[in-house]
């Protein structure tokens, strides 16, 4: 009731403006990555079939990037969909499949897109995924590969210990057929084996969870070492502008120390 009370005097809108003022003028994210959670219990409440609430989320990842474009943020990292999201309802997995494959399609043609040069990538074991999409995938990812003002990942059939095991099993190969000496093998070179390697910052400077869960999830977990964390009560759908201002606010208020 408040909500709607403050949304019709336009309170909302005076804020928001207050806070892009403040951000615009703080210190910025390079990398943000967002954990998108809630889906399900935001439809869940509204007594709606759980793939309406993924519907919803991918209508919101729209806006994201339109804001974060306007914050002239320089990369973007979505986790949409985990490995372990392939153990839920084969229903529920092909509708996600279904909305995922219809938005990726509409990148090739999203002006904004070509406009800012953003280039897109999908990041995971994209061999798990239909072959349909695995096609469509490959179409923006090859429509996009030659942009570098903006990155746009998307975690999608992604696992943090199956990034980690992944990048390993590139420098065994490597090693085992002479390619790469033992010796060689350092923090640097371990980071170029990631699915995050084609990215200017790979590590992400801001985390952002929704729905009130306070963990990782699996999420960039080699990456995310020093990230700032942010978690929020709202559920994925209902992640307003609002709440991306607060949470940049916060990390420019922060005294980032690496360890030190």
């Amino acid at each position: 009731m408040l909500k709607s009370v403050l949304s019709t005097i336009g309170a909302y809108k005076l804020y928001e403006k207050w806070l892009w003022r403040q951000v615009k003028r703080g210190t910025k994210p390079e990398h943000i990555a967002i954990i998108l959670d809630g889906n399900r219990r935001w439809a869940s409440d509204k007594a709606l079939n759980p793939w309406l609430g993924h519907e919803k989320g991918a209508e919101k990842v729209e806006q994201l990037i339109d804001w974060c474009l306007k914050l002239d943020v320089k990369s973007i990292t979505i986790y949409a969909f985990s490995t372990e999201n392939f153990g839920r309802s084969r229903n529920e997995v092909a509708e996600i499949m279904r909305i995922a494959g219809e938005n990726f399609q509409k990148i090739l043609t999203d002006e904004r897109i070509h406009k800012d040069m953003v280039r897109v990538k999908v990041i995971g074991r994209v061999h798990l995924l239909p072959e349909s999409m695995q096609q469509i995938i490959r179409e923006v990812e090859n429509a996009t590969q030659d942009y570098d003002q903006h990155f746009l990942n998307f975690a999608f059939a992604y696992g943090g210990r199956a990034e980690i095991v992944d990048a390993a099993r590139k420098i065994a190969e490597k090693v085992h057929s002479g390619e790469l000496d033992p010796k060689d093998v350092d923090e640097k070179m371990f980071e170029k084996q990631l699915y995050t390697s084609h990215l200017p910052k790979q590590d992400p400077d801001l985390i952002i969870r929704t729905s009130g869960e306070e963990r990782l999830s699996g999420f960039l977990l080699w990456q995310s070492a020093y990230s700032e964390l942010c978690f929020l009560d709202a559920y994925w759908p209902d992640f307003r502008l609002i709440d991306l201002l607060r949470a940049v606010r916060t990390f420019g208020n922060r005294k980032r120390r690496f360890g030190a």
